[in-house]
């Protein structure tokens, strides 16, 4: 998986039900995407966007490459977390955030990881990333976006990859079985929950979840994520 900003909860249930979690730091930096930004609440609309600023960079630099422009960018988020004042654990996540932002990490890929991590610590996953662009293998046999993930797997010896529901279209189920790798996809659904006094928001990153549920509760609705073994056609 690519090394996302502060991602949404579903994406720490596939940490939860992943032995080996491999970090695609070697795939193109997107514009607009996740790399770098989520959503929060928003004061007096329905959400916002928080983000990392990154330093500018050509259309095919890496996620590993990617610098970031403003190391006190926590600052700015954080006043961007004024919805989140009256929430129940809104100064220990505040503080986690701080945390990380203090250590300046000049690196978006390291600020994320940093994140991951720290968030995992505090719901009681278990976080030990490795990186993609570490890994050996013959990347010639990689002839489209499914196979990143089918050729890694050999690499690694996995008995099985699991992925999020919306990248089902891009994996050869037939293929998968043929390297002796259970293909699995995780779906994870968001109960709804009490964000304050406001209707309920969903889709947002798992800051906002943080901020209103002990991490045990978290923890347990990522854990009632369902995951389907594919089979071929």
């Amino acid at each position: 998986m690519q090394p996302y900003f502060l991602p949404y909860p579903g994406y720490f249930a596939l940490i939860a039900r992943s032995d080996r979690w491999l970090v695609f730091d070697d795939a193109q930096m997107i514009r607009h995407g996740w790399v770098n930004r989520n959503r929060v609440l928003h004061p007096t609309e329905a959400w916002q966007y928080i983000r990392v600023p990154v330093v500018g960079h050509e259309r095919g630099a890496l996620i590993r490459e990617i610098e970031v422009a403003d190391l006190t960018w926590g600052k700015r988020i954080v006043g961007q977390l004024a919805p989140y004042r009256r929430a129940p654990h809104y100064a220990a996540v505040v503080a986690l955030l701080e945390q990380v932002a203090a250590r300046e990490l000049p690196r978006l890929l390291d600020v994320n990881l940093a994140l991951l991590a720290a968030i995992c610590e505090r719901i009681g996953v278990r976080f030990a990333p490795e990186l993609h662009s570490e890994l050996t293998y013959d990347r010639a046999k990689v002839q489209g976006p499914g196979d990143w993930a089918l050729e890694a797997g050999r690499a690694l010896g996995a008995a099985s990859y699991i992925n999020p529901p919306g990248g089902r279209e891009l994996f050869d189920r037939a293929r998968f079985q043929e390297a002796g790798m259970r293909l699995e996809f995780l779906t994870w659904e968001t109960p709804p929950y009490a964000q304050g006094a406001r209707p309920f928001e969903a889709h947002l990153s798992i800051i906002d979840m943080l901020m209103f549920l002990p991490p045990e509760q978290v923890r347990a609705r990522l854990d009632a994520a369902q995951v389907e073994v594919a089979t071929p056609a």
